[in-house]
């Protein structure tokens, strides 16, 4: 692992060099998918602190996916020479916390790179956000998450203290007597990096006022830390009680259930693909609490799915925002009259938003629903509802700015760059492609 590791810390002293760095990252993502993919289920041991299995493989994969395309999609901050060194530096350093985070062994080392994850996207979102309420979104996401995060750091300090093997790969069957408190304290923190409902605040207000590339790594990378860590402390405790199981899963998907809905009466483009994350993140969450194989399996398809899907709407609303210098469903119509290209990637990316076949999102809905309603029939409800209303803003999404008569207020640009359409098209790629082989997501 040092191999990935070592090259990411070099590529600091490289920042200067805009077309280095891309090939450099392109490059590493090559190497690392064709060679470090594990062969069996049992994790690759490197050392004491890192360590690397299927699950890990899955989500530094898309780690190292990611980050080119941020770079490419941020072009104009080298053309418009806003910082580039100091942007490709923190997308640098970024990309290095997060590589350590998925292969950590040690559940210490992975709450500091949890938390040293927060420092590089704050800085990115205050230094190249581009409206003054990026500070107070700032807060909400440093204030949101840390305070979370210490019932994490004490709990790590007393199984310390009680000579408790600290590996994220070793069940602890024996941490506390009180497991319901013992539970709840480790997982606060990913619950609101998920984020859950009634701790996603701070989501919405981070989208909106952060730059492309703050979006889209967020989206795509940093809420999976949430569902990753989940996923790990569900390997190493029993089953949580079946009475915060249902308790949880109920105001996840109520909560889900909302949010959806909210998404329907969205106008800002950002503002929907940000709440939309809550949705599908709370079948990540349900699809955890469930305790079932498909449940376990269906939350890593839907994080590896979101993570792409999210980061490419993410990154085609921006491309129409620099067309026309809005955010506005209601004033960018028309775009089918003058960028039908980019109509029809618009289509496919809402079909799969909506989990339309062959898409893995289908696949992961599929699998999560499913283990939604073996743990209680009473989570049909807010599973219908949030599937129906999932169509209905992705439609929205779709026919709102693509259809209709061009707006007079407008200036468009009637031609597309064809970098946009390459990074629409490498993220929308593998969420096809995967669903020919499904057994490479489930093989952890």
């Amino acid at each position: 692992m040092l191999k990935f590791i070592i090259p990411s810390m070099l590529l600091l002293m490289m920042s200067y060099n805009w077309t280095f760095i891309l090939m450099s990252t392109s490059l590493m993502v090559v190497i690392f998918i064709t060679c470090m993919m594990p062969i069996h289920t049992a994790p690759y041991i490197f050392s004491t602190f890192l360590s690397l299995d299927m699950m890990s493989f899955i989500m530094v994969a898309l780690t190292l996916w990611i980050t080119p395309l941020v770079i490419i999609t941020s072009q104009k901050i080298l053309t418009n020479n806003n910082m580039p060194s100091s942007f490709l530096t923190l997308n640098s350093i970024l990309m290095l916390i997060l590589i350590m985070s998925f292969t950590s062994n040690n559940i210490f080392l992975f709450y500091i790179m949890f938390e040293a994850s927060l420092i590089p996207t704050l800085l990115i979102i205050l230094m190249w956000g581009y409206q003054p309420e990026r500070i107070q979104a700032g807060m909400y996401m440093m204030m949101y998450t840390i305070t979370a995060s210490l019932p994490l750091l004490g709990m790590i300090s007393f199984m310390h203290n009680s000579s408790v093997d600290l590996s994220l790969m070793s069940p602890k069957f024996n941490i506390t007597d009180s497991l319901k408190m013992s539970w709840f304290l480790l997982n606060m923190a990913f619950l609101v990096k998920l984020p859950m409902f009634f701790t996603h605040l701070w989501l919405p207000k981070a989208h909106v006022e952060a730059p492309v590339a703050g979006s889209m790594i967020l989206a795509a990378i940093l809420l999976k830390l949430g569902g990753y860590g989940m996923l790990r402390i569900a390997h190493m405790m029993p089953p949580v009680h079946p009475s915060i199981k249902l308790t949880m899963m109920m105001m996840g998907l109520w909560g889900g259930m909302v949010t959806s809905l909210i998404c329907v009466r969205q106008t800002d483009m950002k503002s929907l693909i940000a709440y939309s994350s809550v949705g599908h993140m709370s079948l990540v969450m349900a699809g955890v609490l469930s305790n079932s194989s498909w449940g376990l399996y269906g939350a890593v398809t839907m994080m590896l799915a979101h993570g792409l899907l999210s980061s490419a709407l993410f990154a085609a609303a921006n491309m129409v925002y620099e067309l026309t210098s809005s955010r506005n469903l209601i004033l960018n119509k028309g775009m089918n009259s003058i960028l039908p290209s980019m109509t029809m990637l618009w289509f496919v990316m809402s079909a799969a938003n909506m989990a339309a076949p062959p898409s893995i999102n289908l696949l992961s809905e599929i699998m999560l629903i499913t283990a939604s309603m073996m743990t209680s029939l009473l989570n049909s409800v807010p599973l219908a509802i949030m599937s129906f209303t999932a169509a209905a803003y992705s439609l929205i999404l779709y026919t709102s700015m693509n259809h209709g008569a061009l707006s007079t207020s407008l200036n468009f640009l009637t031609q597309v760059n064809t970098r946009n359409l390459n990074v629409i098209f490498l993220h929308i790629i593998p969420v096809f492609a995967l669903i020919s082989s499904p057994s490479f997501i489930s093989m952890w």
